[in-house]
């Protein structure tokens, strides 16, 4: 849990007592490559913090999964569609590696944002974080060529590349796989 509160500390203080209730709101869980932690048409109930692990987000249309997002360690998991209003999600979130997680209900959150000294401010600014990057990740896929995208992908996650599977990649920049073997090949050339 050390790394969570680091993490939350980064946008709030916290008190010796901030930290005993954070300690009672979120359970740890273990999950296995593979599994989810939301399949689409469920309720997200529940925001997660990784500690270890990566998770990919996706969503299947006409048999075909398409990657809309990536998280790892020191990151908080959430589909906030789902989970702000309470209504079924239409994605999946799944460990692309074994993961330990902590995890806190749409309840404890509550209790979270009321208990804890500036826990309001902490999921406004958090939030606003996941919004921006929301914004940027579509006007990105909209406007921008696929070497781009791909670049900015290195940029945004430098470390993960050799933790993904490369056909994951090519569909969260939204081309085929051969697509971006072409593009890792012009790019391989240029350096």
């Amino acid at each position: 849990m050390e790394l969570l509160l680091r993490i939350i500390q980064q946008y709030i203080p916290l008190s010796a007592q901030d930290v005993a209730i954070i300690a009672t709101l979120f359970r740890q869980l273990k999950l296995k490559k593979g599994e989810h932690l939301l399949q689409a048409g469920q309720v997200c109930n529940n925001i997660y913090f990784i500690e270890k692990g990566l998770v990919r987000y996706y969503a299947s249309t006409d048999g075909e999964e398409k990657t809309s997002y990536f998280n790892n360690e020191g990151e908080f998991v959430c589909d906030y569609a789902s989970f702000l209003p309470q209504q079924p999600s239409r994605t999946n979130i799944q460990a692309l590696e074994a993961a330990t997680v902590y995890a806190i209900s749409h309840a404890n959150m509550d209790l979270f944002y009321a208990q804890v000294q500036h826990g309001e401010r902490f999921g406004r600014l958090a939030i606003g974080e996941v919004y921006v990057t929301a914004i940027h990740q579509i006007n990105s896929l909209y406007t921008d060529p696929p070497e781009l995208r791909y670049q900015t992908f290195f940029d945004t996650f430098p470390d993960l590349a050799q933790r993904i599977p490369q056909y994951y990649i090519a569909s969260y920049i939204g081309i085929k796989p051969q697509s971006l073997s072409r593009i890792r090949k012009r790019m391989a050339q240029k350096h």
